[in-house]
């Protein structure tokens, strides 16, 4: 028992030397090529073992021939493993570089391309989730580019929109303080509908800019889909009699949902609103709504004839007033874009797609819980 203490003391101490000179080596090369430091980490290795195997012969007095026997077998064993480590050291070193390279293409152009040399999983995990986050930007900068458009494109609507009903309210009122008008009432009448409207642009501008800003505060309450509806309904009367449309709306289940009363019947007004511009006179606006699963189904079915493929993802940008297959009677384009944004800050979303005649709004929101 003694002497297998004395050879494991022997060992050690002659394997802590090596251990400590190496971590020596390690420092001084910390800043060197990862090959460096690995062939270092197999050179202590082999080392230590090397120092342990001599201290120990040393004290047991083996003859030189066992001394150089043992020698030369934990050179051979060195050598290879210094050469292995090499190799090793050699392919994780090309691996680096490659995904180096191409951090460097993805921080200037981009885009990041997984290097296609054969890497070790830590760099090939690195390497995927650089392309998750090359997608995730890329979708994001177009995005962004769409936004930007949409931007550009409102501004112009909206210096547009202001700039003439601001020209008549001027011309209205010379004419009537010069008082070369023949019926004023009238003017007056006119500068009141130019003056609403104007009222409605600068609402849903500040109603937008609350939405963009994340400012956009909820109260919500539970409250039936049936009395949501209802409401919507009857405030669009007046508009649907004046354009000669039909209002359906028999196939409003009465489910609970957990809303904002108040934001929730300005989606539903600014989807029939939009409807019913849309859809030609004798035309039918049909509002239904159901359960499906978790979530309540919204839907406004108008009969504008349809909306072109290519135009569909745009229908909810900011600013977007339709093509030529379904042109805008007027309004500054932010009401489909209001209705998004209070749609997704109820954690839902909204969809358009074409039906038979028309296309169909819909508005997908959580259920209340029962």
């Amino acid at each position: 028992m003694r002497d297998i203490l004395l050879i494991a003391v022997y060992a050690f101490v002659g394997a802590a030397a090596a251990g400590l000179i190496g971590a020596g080596l390690l420092r001084a090369a910390r800043h060197r090529s990862v090959a460096v430091s690995l062939a270092v980490v197999v050179s202590v290795a082999v080392t230590a073992m090397l120092a342990g195997t001599l201290a120990v012969a040393w004290a047991m007095f083996l003859s030189p021939h066992d001394l150089w026997v043992v020698t030369t077998v934990v050179a051979m064993a060195a050598v290879v493993s210094l050469g292995t480590s090499l190799l090793l050291g050699r392919r994780v070193v090309v691996s680096a570089r490659e995904l180096a390279v191409a951090a460097r293409d993805f921080g200037e152009g981009g885009v990041f391309t997984a290097p296609r040399v054969l890497a070790p999983a830590e760099f090939a995990a690195l390497s995927r989730e650089l392309s998750v986050t090359s997608e995730r930007l890329t979708a994001s900068r177009e995005r962004e580019r769409n936004l930007e458009a949409s931007r550009r494109e409102l501004v112009a609507w909206i210096s547009h929109d202001l700039r003439t009903p601001l020209a008549g309210l001027r011309a209205m009122s010379e004419a009537l303080e010069d008082g070369v008008v023949a019926d004023p009432a009238r003017y007056h009448r006119q500068i009141r509908t130019e003056v609403d409207r104007l009222n409605s642009m600068v609402g849903d501008l500040f109603e937008l800019s609350r939405i963009h800003a994340g400012a956009l505060t909820l109260n919500p309450a539970r409250m039936s889909v049936h009395d949501l509806v209802g409401d919507a309904l009857a405030g669009a009367v007046p508009l649907a009699r004046e354009q000669g449309v039909r209002l359906v709306g028999d196939r409003v289940a009465a489910v609970p949902v957990e809303v904002d009363g108040r934001e929730m019947t300005r989606v539903l007004s600014n989807l029939l609103v939009n409807a019913i511009r849309h859809t030609p006179e004798d035309g039918t606006v049909a509002v239904a709504a159901e359960r499906r699963d978790a979530s309540v189904v919204l839907s406004v079915t108008d009969g504008c004839g349809g909306i072109p493929e290519d135009a569909l993802p745009r229908v909810f940008d900011t600013g977007w007033r339709g093509t030529e297959a379904r042109t805008p009677p007027g309004g500054a384009g932010l009401g489909l874009a209001i209705v998004q944004g209070i749609v997704e800050a109820h954690m839902g979303r909204a969809d358009v797609r074409n039906v038979d005649g028309g296309c169909r709004f819909e508005v997908t929101l959580p259920a209340a819980r029962s």
